[in-house]
């Protein structure tokens, strides 16, 4: 169900052929969908809010509508059923989501976390997460799974409470952990890159099913 889910959203995301590649990425429509799951949203809006132009907006929006995923009336775009259904199962990915302060641990100016239900297994190094989110803008992320009880980054800490503790508690307060989860945090100069990096790390946690 994950590689056809995955599949199914890098779709949403790909290019359209014939056109012009696309200036956005499989974060863009998930951001565009929790904004649009929130309440009705203008095109203007959704641009701002997302960090892009004009020209990428009504392209995200098409392609959206093209999946039937998004409605568009004088409201502005909202979800249709299968789009509320894909939003969902995104949510159920990556259930808490949010802004780190800046610690010890979480040194750029704009931090920011997802959780990942269930992923631990697949962490190995964490190198791979952290490609994905440099990638995307990040100046650096952390990748923390929670196992036994105790939140542990590999190759660095086996117990960040005790090395990292006002780290700790600001995760822990934006985001509850369960044994397994994963939690990723990237940070990066501007918020909406920090987020956009933060689900990429994230979206490359939902390949494969166990460490390789």
């Amino acid at each position: 169900m994950t590689s056809a889910f995955k599949q199914f959203i890098e779709n949403v995301a790909g290019e359209k052929a014939p056109g012009p590649s696309t200036t956005f990425s499989v974060a863009h429509i998930f951001y565009a969908l929790e904004l649009v799951a929130e309440k009705p949203i203008g095109r203007n809006k959704l641009a701002e809010k997302l960090g892009v132009g004009d020209g990428a907006i009504r392209t995200i929006i098409n392609h959206l509508k093209d999946a039937g995923l998004i409605e568009t009336s004088k409201a502005g775009c909202t979800l249709t059923s299968k789009g509320l259904d894909v939003w969902k199962t995104f949510e159920e990915f990556f259930p808490k989501r949010g802004e780190i302060a800046k610690t010890e641990l979480t040194t750029a100016e704009h931090n920011y976390a997802f959780l990942v239900k269930n992923s631990g297994h697949k962490v190995k190094s964490g190198i791979e997460q952290r490609d994905a989110a440099v990638v995307a803008g990040a100046k650096r992320a952390v990748v923390i799974v929670s196992r036994n009880g105790r939140l542990i980054i590999e190759s660095v800490s086996n117990n960040i409470e005790k090395e990292f503790p006002k780290a700790t508690r600001q995760i822990l307060d934006v985001i509850q952990p369960e044994d397994n989860d994963v939690i990723v945090i990237a940070g990066a100069d501007a918020l909406q890159k920090a987020k956009n990096a933060a689900f990429a790390a994230s979206w490359a946690l939902l390949n494969g099913d166990a460490k390789k």
